[in-house]
């Protein structure tokens, strides 16, 4: 069931020069044609408005919600919104913007820039038991005709085309600004060069992703602002737009950025639904079957043949169904014959370096990796011990077995077409509750991705560090996990090889750390460009039970 959502308010717009001056009734009016549809419809304005409603619809297929206009005045953003509004650099940046709707008008962009937060707020009250909720202008018939909602009805033809969330774009090609947005900012947020616009006249899709998306919304609009950049909503749906491919579609319009188009492709049944999706290899053609297990070991055998037997003991399937790898960075020679043994006995192959270090042994093993015909890897040290304790849970209360682990994991890759998957929550020094690469990221990165938390504490970990933010929580065969703005650490993973290019091979440190890593791989998984997954599960406790001198612990 598709539910238009929509709000009108008199923001003085007939006091503006000629070209930019519009009269309320003529706005108005204009809504009195869209509210001959039959959808069902929710309606925000003040009590003058709702008068006005009830004499063109019935209560029977409409909620209407009063909304005064001083509420836009109340949300934190009004104040930074005057601010630039007011400040000449901003609108002198470019000649049409000194007399915008934008510059002149108090009320216009904190309304305008609320139309997410009201679809919102249809969302949490809406009466009509939704499945889509779209946001349509209330003046929006001043460029499409109405006979497309009441006569053609192509209304009813969204959910064939919206299967998240969708915008209608127009092409740009922008040099300095967009909507008064710096171009190059745009650039920056989005995370490439911006070629086309989405228009803030009608968007929405299914009703259960609303949520997450005003919060993604909020949090770039309340950023951007603090940062003295500004646009109109327009500019925020742009960046989302290329910011969350998995997110958001669109359907394209033509450059003079009239919405008819959309409504006449709907009409005739040749909408195009594209999205900002990276081209990458396809993960259902990886042969699940094609997996190497690659163990860095360093100076005990004995830690070696722990992790075996704990991984024997907790799922044979990560040694009856690997080829295998030891990467024996050891010092001590005198251990060579016994891993030797144990290699032949369990099935590796032994490859012996020079203590390459823990991150210099990955980054060798992310090498022989990529130059094999093998699709999936896993790796581990020899001191992460499978723990095969059915009645047991982590710290975090995460449970701690379960069945056929191995084989969940590539389904959950294959299925979710994820580039590395961490299978451990509960880790040593912390977990994945909370976002560690805020501290090693560069500094230029947390001010603009954390405004509300930018500086690093003096000395220590700070109590109120930021916490993850995962975008979906899934279960598969019993076995729960997430995915989002996931980070990588030296933890046991499973990575595929577009993954391991993507991570390890397209940009390599002389001597990497796994701080570097932590940082270089969260921001491409915040550009979108590297797709992880967590499990809801804590299945391995690191033990280092023979120490060595710690003299001779290298990362690289």
């Amino acid at each position: 069931m598709i539910t238009l959502v929509t709000g009108l308010w008199d923001i003085k717009r007939d006091s503006l020069s000629e070209g930019w001056s519009r009269s309320f009734e003529h706005y108005k009016q204009k809504f009195s044609e869209l509210l001959k549809v039959e959808n069902n419809m929710i309606i925000f304005g003040d009590p003058e408005l709702e008068s006005f409603v009830w004499e063109h619809r019935g209560k029977e297929n409409t909620q209407f919600i009063v909304r005064y206009q001083s509420w836009f005045k109340t949300n934190e953003y009004y104040e930074l919104i005057q601010k630039i509004r007011n400040n000449p650099e901003w609108f002198n940046q470019v000649g049409w913007l000194t007399n915008s709707t934008q510059a002149k008008l108090e009320m216009y962009n904190p309304l305008v820039m609320s139309k997410m937060f009201l679809l919102h707020d249809a969302k949490i009250l809406d009466r009509f038991n939704s499945e889509y909720l779209f946001w349509i202008d209330a003046g929006l018939t001043n460029t499409v005709h109405p006979g497309y909602f009441t006569h053609d009805k192509v209304l009813e033809k969204l959910p064939k085309y919206v299967n998240n969330f969708n915008f209608v774009c127009f092409p740009y090609e922008a040099n300095t600004e967009i909507h008064g947005f710096k171009f190059d900012k745009m650039n920056d947020y989005s995370g490439k060069k911006v070629d086309k616009v989405a228009r803030g006249g009608f968007f929405g899709g299914r009703k259960e992703s609303i949520t997450e998306i005003n919060n993604l919304y909020y949090n770039l609009l309340v950023e951007t602002l603090n940062n003295g950049l500004m646009g109109t909503e327009e500019s925020l749906f742009t960046i989302l737009l290329y910011k969350y491919p998995n997110t958001f579609s669109y359907s394209e319009i033509e450059g003079n950025g009239l919405m008819g188009k959309f409504f006449e492709d709907l009409k005739n049944d040749s909408v195009v639904v594209k999205s900002e999706k990276p081209i990458r290899q396809e993960i259902k053609n990886i042969d699940t079957s094609k997996v190497g297990l690659y163990v860095i070991t360093f100076n005990s055998p004995n830690q070696f043949e722990t992790l075996i037997k704990s991984m024997l003991e907790y799922d044979s399937d990560f040694i009856t169904k690997t080829k295998k790898f030891l990467l024996d960075n050891s010092t001590d020679l005198s251990t060579t014959p016994r891993y030797k043994q144990l290699c032949e006995q369990y099935g590796f192959e032994h490859i012996k370096k020079d203590n390459l270090g823990i991150c210099g042994g990955r980054q060798f093993v992310s090498d022989h990796f990529n130059e094999s015909d093998l699709d999936i890897m896993a790796w581990s040290e020899d001191d992460m011990f499978f723990q095969n304790k059915p009645n047991e849970t982590c710290r975090n209360g995460f449970n701690r077995y379960t069945s056929n682990l191995y084989q969940k994991c590539l389904d959950i890759l294959k299925k979710e077409n994820f580039d590395f998957l961490k299978i451990n929550f509960t880790e040593f020094y912390g977990d994945n509750s909370t976002c560690w690469p805020w501290y090693n990221v560069p500094q230029d990165f947390r001010q603009k991705h954390w405004p509300n938390k930018p500086n690093l504490p003096v000395q220590g970990l700070d109590p109120d560090s930021p916490l993850s933010k995962y975008k979906h929580i899934k279960s598969y065969k019993g076995l729960p996990y997430v995915s989002g703005d996931i980070y990588y650490c030296n933890w046991t993973h499973f990575i595929t090889k577009e993954g391991n290019r993507k991570m390890f091979q397209e940009t390599k440190w002389d001597r990497p750390f796994e701080q570097t890593w932590m940082s270089h791989i969260y921001q491409e998984t915040i550009k979108s460009k590297i797709n992880p997954g967590l499990l809801l599960l804590t299945p391995i406790e690191h033990n280092r039970f023979e120490h060595y001198d710690g003299k001779l612990r290298k990362e690289s």
